[in-house]
Protein backbone atom coordinates (compact mmCIF):
# COMPACT_ATOMS: atom_id res chain seq x y z
CA UNK A 1 0.00 0.00 0.00
CA UNK A 2 3.00 2.22 1.14
CA UNK A 3 4.45 1.51 -2.34
CA UNK A 4 1.57 2.21 -4.36
CA UNK A 5 1.11 5.86 -2.44
CA UNK A 6 4.81 6.02 -2.98
CA UNK A 7 4.94 6.13 -6.79
CA UNK A 8 1.02 7.62 -6.77
CA UNK A 9 2.93 10.72 -5.38
CA UNK A 10 5.64 10.30 -7.33
CA UNK A 11 3.76 10.86 -10.41
CA UNK A 12 2.28 14.01 -9.37
CA UNK A 13 5.88 15.54 -8.85
CA UNK A 14 6.86 14.57 -11.73
CA UNK A 15 4.15 16.31 -13.39
CA UNK A 16 4.60 19.20 -11.19
CA UNK A 17 8.33 19.10 -12.03
CA UNK A 18 7.40 19.16 -15.64
CA UNK A 19 5.13 21.84 -15.73
CA UNK A 20 7.43 24.10 -14.06
CA UNK A 21 10.13 23.18 -16.79
CA UNK A 22 7.62 24.09 -19.33
CA UNK A 23 7.19 27.24 -17.75
CA UNK A 24 10.34 28.41 -17.18
CA UNK A 25 11.60 27.56 -20.58
CA UNK A 26 8.31 29.37 -22.42
CA UNK A 27 8.00 32.50 -20.15
CA UNK A 28 4.01 31.09 -19.19
CA UNK A 29 2.71 31.07 -15.74
CA UNK A 30 0.92 28.21 -14.69
CA UNK A 31 -1.85 28.64 -12.37
CA UNK A 32 -3.73 25.53 -10.88
CA UNK A 33 -7.35 24.84 -10.28
CA UNK A 34 -7.48 25.03 -6.84
CA UNK A 35 -6.23 29.13 -7.13
CA UNK A 36 -8.82 30.52 -9.31
CA UNK A 37 -12.24 31.64 -8.18
CA UNK A 38 -14.21 30.53 -11.38
CA UNK A 39 -17.32 32.38 -10.67
CA UNK A 40 -15.48 35.34 -9.50
CA UNK A 41 -15.97 38.99 -11.39
CA UNK A 42 -13.63 40.79 -12.91
CA UNK A 43 -11.53 43.18 -10.68
CA UNK A 44 -12.36 47.02 -11.10
CA UNK A 45 -9.69 47.91 -14.36
CA UNK A 46 -9.68 44.07 -15.45
CA UNK A 47 -11.15 43.89 -19.41
CA UNK A 48 -13.07 41.66 -20.77
CA UNK A 49 -13.64 41.05 -24.68
CA UNK A 50 -17.12 41.73 -26.17
CA UNK A 51 -18.20 38.87 -28.73
CA UNK A 52 -18.91 42.33 -31.15
CA UNK A 53 -15.94 42.60 -33.14
CA UNK A 54 -13.70 46.05 -32.58
CA UNK A 55 -15.42 47.32 -29.35
CA UNK A 56 -13.67 47.46 -26.44
CA UNK A 57 -15.89 47.79 -23.03
CA UNK A 58 -14.61 49.01 -19.88
CA UNK A 59 -15.46 47.38 -16.47
CA UNK A 60 -15.61 48.84 -13.24
CA UNK A 61 -17.10 52.25 -12.51
CA UNK A 62 -18.09 52.95 -16.31
CA UNK A 63 -19.17 49.65 -17.38
CA UNK A 64 -22.96 49.01 -18.52
CA UNK A 65 -24.95 47.11 -16.04
CA UNK A 66 -28.46 45.19 -15.97
CA UNK A 67 -30.44 44.36 -18.90
CA UNK A 68 -27.93 46.73 -21.20
CA UNK A 69 -24.41 44.98 -20.21
CA UNK A 70 -23.22 43.93 -23.80
CA UNK A 71 -25.95 46.08 -25.74
CA UNK A 72 -24.15 49.37 -26.51
CA UNK A 73 -26.02 51.16 -29.22
CA UNK A 74 -23.57 52.26 -31.94
CA UNK A 75 -23.01 55.40 -31.58
CA UNK A 76 -21.73 54.73 -28.00
CA UNK A 77 -17.97 53.47 -27.57
CA UNK A 78 -16.58 52.75 -24.49
CA UNK A 79 -12.75 52.55 -24.34
CA UNK A 80 -10.11 50.76 -21.70
CA UNK A 81 -6.76 52.16 -21.19
CA UNK A 82 -5.66 49.91 -23.89
CA UNK A 83 -6.92 51.93 -26.68
CA UNK A 84 -4.87 55.13 -25.24
CA UNK A 85 -4.39 56.91 -28.54
CA UNK A 86 -6.41 54.77 -30.86
CA UNK A 87 -8.81 56.66 -32.94
CA UNK A 88 -12.39 54.91 -33.38
CA UNK A 89 -15.54 55.52 -35.47
CA UNK A 90 -18.93 54.60 -34.67
CA UNK A 91 -21.07 52.51 -37.13
CA UNK A 92 -22.50 54.70 -39.34
CA UNK A 93 -23.49 54.29 -42.95
CA UNK A 94 -21.96 57.38 -44.41
CA UNK A 95 -18.87 59.80 -44.47
CA UNK A 96 -21.47 63.04 -43.41
CA UNK A 97 -22.54 60.57 -39.93
CA UNK A 98 -19.11 59.20 -38.86
CA UNK A 99 -16.80 61.35 -36.84
CA UNK A 100 -13.25 60.18 -35.60
CA UNK A 101 -13.19 59.88 -31.86
CA UNK A 102 -9.67 60.18 -30.09
CA UNK A 103 -10.10 58.06 -26.40
CA UNK A 104 -8.34 59.10 -23.08
CA UNK A 105 -7.30 56.09 -21.01
CA UNK A 106 -10.14 55.32 -18.21
CA UNK A 107 -12.93 57.72 -19.97
CA UNK A 108 -15.62 57.22 -22.19
CA UNK A 109 -16.14 58.38 -25.80
CA UNK A 110 -18.74 61.54 -26.62
CA UNK A 111 -21.76 60.23 -28.51
CA UNK A 112 -21.88 60.56 -31.82
CA UNK A 113 -24.94 62.29 -33.72
CA UNK A 114 -25.14 63.56 -37.43
CA UNK A 115 -24.02 66.70 -37.89
CA UNK A 116 -27.18 69.76 -37.71
CA UNK A 117 -28.70 70.90 -41.10
CA UNK A 118 -27.04 74.49 -41.50
CA UNK A 119 -29.38 76.68 -43.41
CA UNK A 120 -28.58 79.60 -45.69
CA UNK A 121 -30.24 83.26 -44.81
CA UNK A 122 -30.44 85.44 -48.28
CA UNK A 123 -30.00 88.55 -47.05
CA UNK A 124 -31.52 91.40 -49.32
CA UNK A 125 -29.99 94.70 -49.31
CA UNK A 126 -31.68 97.64 -48.57
CA UNK A 127 -29.31 100.70 -48.78
CA UNK A 128 -31.00 103.53 -51.26
CA UNK A 129 -28.74 104.91 -54.12
CA UNK A 130 -26.09 107.14 -52.33
CA UNK A 131 -25.99 110.75 -54.22
CA UNK A 132 -23.68 111.63 -56.48
CA UNK A 133 -21.68 115.42 -57.04
CA UNK A 134 -22.29 116.61 -60.07
CA UNK A 135 -18.60 117.33 -60.61
CA UNK A 136 -17.66 113.96 -59.85
CA UNK A 137 -20.19 112.54 -62.66
CA UNK A 138 -17.78 111.13 -65.47
CA UNK A 139 -20.44 111.08 -68.48
CA UNK A 140 -19.81 108.64 -71.57
CA UNK A 141 -21.14 109.75 -74.43
CA UNK A 142 -20.34 106.52 -76.23
CA UNK A 143 -22.98 104.94 -74.29
CA UNK A 144 -26.45 105.18 -74.47
CA UNK A 145 -28.83 103.29 -71.79
CA UNK A 146 -32.11 103.80 -71.60
CA UNK A 147 -35.10 104.42 -68.87
CA UNK A 148 -38.78 105.86 -68.23
CA UNK A 149 -40.01 109.60 -67.64
CA UNK A 150 -43.46 110.72 -66.60
CA UNK A 151 -44.61 114.68 -65.46
CA UNK A 152 -47.97 114.64 -63.57
CA UNK A 153 -49.58 117.42 -61.67
CA UNK A 154 -53.04 115.48 -61.11
CA UNK A 155 -53.19 115.83 -57.26
CA UNK A 156 -53.87 119.17 -58.29
CA UNK A 157 -57.24 118.06 -59.66
CA UNK A 158 -58.21 116.66 -56.20
CA UNK A 159 -57.19 120.07 -54.27
CA UNK A 160 -58.85 122.99 -56.85
CA UNK A 161 -60.07 124.85 -53.87
CA UNK A 162 -56.61 125.52 -53.42
CA UNK A 163 -55.20 126.13 -56.53
CA UNK A 164 -54.35 129.23 -57.98
CA UNK A 165 -57.41 129.97 -60.81
CA UNK A 166 -55.06 132.35 -62.59
CA UNK A 167 -53.39 129.19 -64.06
CA UNK A 168 -56.45 126.74 -64.98
CA UNK A 169 -55.24 127.52 -68.86
CA UNK A 170 -52.40 125.67 -68.26
CA UNK A 171 -53.51 122.77 -66.04
CA UNK A 172 -54.02 119.64 -67.92
CA UNK A 173 -57.73 118.23 -68.27
CA UNK A 174 -56.20 114.73 -67.21
CA UNK A 175 -53.00 115.78 -64.95
CA UNK A 176 -50.99 114.78 -67.61
CA UNK A 177 -47.79 117.00 -68.43
CA UNK A 178 -45.71 114.17 -69.92
CA UNK A 179 -46.89 110.80 -70.64
CA UNK A 180 -44.71 108.08 -69.72
CA UNK A 181 -42.35 106.79 -72.12
CA UNK A 182 -38.90 105.60 -72.80
CA UNK A 183 -35.88 107.84 -73.06
CA UNK A 184 -32.26 107.53 -73.83
CA UNK A 185 -29.97 108.69 -71.67
CA UNK A 186 -25.97 108.90 -71.09
CA UNK A 187 -24.21 106.85 -68.73
CA UNK A 188 -23.24 108.88 -65.71
CA UNK A 189 -26.39 111.46 -66.48
CA UNK A 190 -28.34 112.46 -63.67
CA UNK A 191 -32.07 112.71 -63.36
CA UNK A 192 -31.59 116.62 -63.81
CA UNK A 193 -29.89 116.00 -67.14
CA UNK A 194 -32.70 113.98 -68.75
CA UNK A 195 -35.32 116.43 -66.97
CA UNK A 196 -33.58 119.38 -68.92
CA UNK A 197 -33.21 117.80 -72.64
CA UNK A 198 -36.37 116.48 -72.91
CA UNK A 199 -38.53 119.48 -71.17
CA UNK A 200 -36.32 121.03 -74.00
CA UNK A 201 -36.82 118.09 -76.81
CA UNK A 202 -41.01 118.60 -76.38
CA UNK A 203 -40.74 122.37 -75.80
CA UNK A 204 -41.88 121.93 -72.15
CA UNK A 205 -42.00 124.85 -70.40
CA UNK A 206 -39.61 124.08 -67.57
CA UNK A 207 -37.69 126.40 -64.91
CA UNK A 208 -35.29 125.74 -62.32
CA UNK A 209 -32.91 127.33 -60.11
CA UNK A 210 -28.83 126.89 -58.79
CA UNK A 211 -28.72 126.34 -55.09
CA UNK A 212 -24.87 125.94 -54.09
CA UNK A 213 -25.87 124.86 -50.50
CA UNK A 214 -26.77 121.76 -51.49
CA UNK A 215 -24.81 121.30 -55.20
CA UNK A 216 -27.97 120.75 -56.90
CA UNK A 217 -30.66 122.49 -59.30
CA UNK A 218 -34.09 123.01 -57.67
CA UNK A 219 -37.04 122.50 -60.30
CA UNK A 220 -39.16 125.79 -59.59
CA UNK A 221 -41.76 125.05 -62.14
CA UNK A 222 -42.73 122.12 -65.34
CA UNK A 223 -45.73 123.51 -67.72
CA UNK A 224 -45.35 126.78 -66.03
CA UNK A 225 -47.18 125.09 -62.53
CA UNK A 226 -44.88 126.73 -60.29
CA UNK A 227 -44.41 126.18 -56.26
CA UNK A 228 -46.98 127.51 -53.93
CA UNK A 229 -49.65 127.55 -56.94
CA UNK A 230 -51.73 125.15 -55.04
CA UNK A 231 -51.11 125.89 -51.68
CA UNK A 232 -47.85 126.56 -49.39
CA UNK A 233 -47.40 122.67 -49.16
CA UNK A 234 -47.15 122.42 -52.84
CA UNK A 235 -44.20 122.23 -55.25
CA UNK A 236 -42.66 120.15 -57.35
CA UNK A 237 -40.80 116.38 -56.00
CA UNK A 238 -39.24 113.56 -57.72
CA UNK A 239 -39.34 109.77 -57.67
CA UNK A 240 -37.28 106.78 -58.40
CA UNK A 241 -37.98 103.25 -58.88
CA UNK A 242 -40.65 104.39 -56.05
CA UNK A 243 -38.48 106.20 -53.59
CA UNK A 244 -38.58 110.00 -52.80
CA UNK A 245 -34.43 110.48 -52.69
CA UNK A 246 -33.41 112.83 -50.19
CA UNK A 247 -31.44 114.69 -52.28
CA UNK A 248 -31.42 117.00 -55.26
CA UNK A 249 -32.06 115.97 -58.87
CA UNK A 250 -28.53 116.71 -60.10
CA UNK A 251 -27.11 114.40 -57.49
CA UNK A 252 -29.03 111.13 -59.07
CA UNK A 253 -27.01 109.37 -61.24
CA UNK A 254 -29.19 106.79 -62.92
CA UNK A 255 -28.24 103.98 -64.46
CA UNK A 256 -30.08 101.56 -66.85
CA UNK A 257 -33.77 100.61 -66.59
CA UNK A 258 -34.46 103.74 -63.74
CA UNK A 259 -37.86 104.99 -63.33
CA UNK A 260 -37.93 108.44 -62.85
CA UNK A 261 -41.74 110.60 -62.02
CA UNK A 262 -42.18 113.97 -61.67
CA UNK A 263 -44.88 115.26 -59.56
CA UNK A 264 -46.42 117.38 -58.08
CA UNK A 265 -47.80 117.50 -54.80
CA UNK A 266 -49.96 120.03 -52.81
CA UNK A 267 -49.19 118.77 -49.31
CA UNK A 268 -45.47 118.43 -49.08
CA UNK A 269 -45.93 114.89 -51.03
CA UNK A 270 -47.90 112.96 -48.12
CA UNK A 271 -50.66 113.20 -50.71
CA UNK A 272 -48.01 111.20 -53.11
CA UNK A 273 -47.63 108.59 -50.24
CA UNK A 274 -44.23 110.04 -48.90
CA UNK A 275 -43.13 109.05 -44.99
CA UNK A 276 -40.75 111.26 -43.17
CA UNK A 277 -40.20 114.89 -42.16
CA UNK A 278 -39.77 117.23 -44.45
CA UNK A 279 -36.35 117.66 -43.29
CA UNK A 280 -35.36 114.80 -44.94
CA UNK A 281 -36.23 116.13 -48.33
CA UNK A 282 -33.67 118.75 -49.96
CA UNK A 283 -33.85 120.83 -53.03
Amino acid sequence: MNCKRNRKNGFFIGIILLALLFSTFTGCTVEFPEDLAADDPPAAGDTMEPSGMGETVETGENATSGDAAGKLETSEILVTSETVGATETAGTSSPAESAAVTSTAGTTAPSLSKPAATTTTKTTSTTTPQPVEPEDMDIDEDVRLTCTLTIRCDTILDNMERFNKDKMGVLPKDGVIYGERTVTFYEGESVFDVLLRETKKNRVHMEFERTPIYNSNYIEGINNLYEFDCGEGSGWMYKVNGWFPNYGCSRYQLKDGDRIEWLYTCDLGYDLGRTGTWDDFQR
